[in-house]
């Protein structure tokens, strides 16, 4: 946490332990909160026992002897995930009842906390609605739009963008020193702030060199990111046809949002369900066959394609279809061929996420991360003027001010510390009206805005540099 230090104390009951509730409760106790949990399921008691350092209480959700065990009058926030819509919303009102001041309620369902909805999130005493799928889909059609066929994550109110990109063997920061890279190009100020190698997520130093296949986050001025993208060996082009596996929730809502400006052709294995989603989607070309059949992708289509989105239930199948994908398309490139531009995979697993990125998916996307770190932003509102995760990277940005007299105001940058090399890179610096790109010789001043890249399980280690 970066708040002050009464804050360290504050209390927070999560209803519910899997998926959303299991990363949220193990992220917050890291973090310093302290957090009680309410959970049905014997075998999940057992599997974060000893594992998070929180209260674990065994009961129901809706049962009030179960919030009295858990003080539940005394928290100041409830965060409500179990797999019941009907009882997240419930839990909310009890909460009310209870005096919990802020209250978060996961609800699946889209018919609820919309603008003609019968019950509002007002009516409900939700401060905050979380919908998982809704919030996936959404950053998937984001990814889609964005130039390049890379993720392009836009932070400090625009004024700085993070780029993200595959290195292959013909790119100039191909087997190149990161000290060595900034010697070179010193014509615009750009740091390379997170890599994804095989399962791993590296905070790289000045020694990292850059590996054909790495997956890389370079973050950079926006009035540089052409420059950037140049340097990368990123071209820009439009994206317009897409495909996407699988006609689930989040599959059939991006084929949704999609479908009025792009071109999208939907694979579902489920023969009466495609059929009910060519009737639901108007301008989606809805076929009915198995996406992970590299046939019935050739025959679908795919060397067509721009964007390939594997969005089905199944971690394994959305992990190999990319890389079959990406397989088929290399393969088949002759002159003047098509190449698939990007491959998005929806993973449900967290511990494939970055394995995922580097394998064969361009981005990889978790819907409990997703939810999970939107939940975050809520609850650390007054504390972090922003938190972003990096998507296929165990990793977060972070905007905070540095308290005077901290750690990071007293040398610079080349200085700090040796104890944060590897866990934590400043990327920029707010000075003269205007964001800039940190460099080594960067001395950070008291009560200045800075933007931190961090591992996801080293906010702590961020939190002590920052505060007096």
């Amino acid at each position: 946490m970066f708040g002050k230090k009464a804050k360290l104390a504050e209390k927070i009951l999560i209803l519910g332990l899997g998926g959303v509730g299991y990363y949220l409760a193990k992220r917050l106790v890291h973090e310093g909160y302290l957090v009680t949990v309410i959970e049905a399921n014997n075998q999940l008691i057992r599997q974060a026992d000893g594992e998070i350092d929180a209260r674990l209480i065994q009961g129901n959700a809706m049962s009030i002897a179960a919030w009295k065990e858990a003080d539940g009058g005394q928290m100041d926030c409830l965060i409500a995930v179990t797999d019941n819509d009907a009882v997240n919303m419930m839990a909310a009102m009890i909460a009310d009842r209870f005096g919990i001041q802020r209250k978060i309620a996961r609800v699946r369902s889209r018919e609820f906390d919309s603008a003609n909805s019968i019950l509002s999130a007002e009516d409900l005493k939700i401060d905050l609605v979380i919908h998982p799928e809704e919030l996936t889909a959404r950053e998937i059609e984001r990814l889609i739009k964005l130039r390049a066929g890379n993720d392009i994550l836009d932070i400090a109110q625009g004024q700085i963008q993070l780029l993200a990109t595959r290195i292959h063997k013909t790119s100039p920061l191909a087997f190149s020193m990161l000290k060595e890279i900034s010697r070179k190009h010193q014509d615009f100020p750009f740091r390379v702030v997170a890599i994804a190698r095989g399962i791993t997520t590296i905070i790289p130093g000045g020694n990292h060199q850059i590996l054909p296949q790495d997956q890389v986050y370079i973050m950079a001025g926006s009035e540089d990111l052409s420059r950037l993208m140049d340097l990368a060996g990123v071209k820009q082009q439009r994206r317009h046809r897409v495909m996407i596996l699988g006609g689930g929730l989040v599959g059939s809502r991006v084929a949704e949002l999609l479908e009025d400006g792009v071109s999208v052709r939907l694979i579902e294995q489920d023969e009466t369900w495609a059929q009910e989603l060519s009737h639901r989607l108007k301008k989606t070309e809805v076929l009915h066959g198995d996406g992970s059949d590299a046939n019935v992708l050739t025959a679908a289509g795919l060397l067509d394609m721009d964007t390939l989105v594997t969005a089905t239930g199944d971690n394994e199948t959305n992990i190999m279809s990319s890389l079959l994908a990406k397989h088929l398309m290399n393969g088949n490139r002759g002159e003047g061929a098509h190449q698939l531009g990007k491959s998005i995979a929806l993973v449900n697993k967290e511990d494939y996420l970055v394995l995922a990125a580097t394998m064969g998916a361009d981005l990889a996307l978790n819907k409990k991360i997703l939810a999970g770190n939107e939940i975050l932003k809520f609850i650390r509102r007054g504390e972090l003027l922003s938190v972003a995760h990096l998507h296929g990277f165990d990793a977060e940005v972070v905007e905070l001010v540095a308290a005077p007299g901290s750690p990071i105001t007293r040398k610079p940058l080349s200085k700090l510390d040796p104890i944060y090399y590897g866990k934590i890179i400043i990327g920029g610096i707010y000075r003269d009206d205007r964001w800039q790109i940190a460099v080594g010789d960067t001395h950070i001043l008291d009560n200045e805005r800075v933007i931190v890249v961090c591992t996801s399980m080293h906010l702590k280690d961020v939190q002590r540099l920052f505060l007096a």
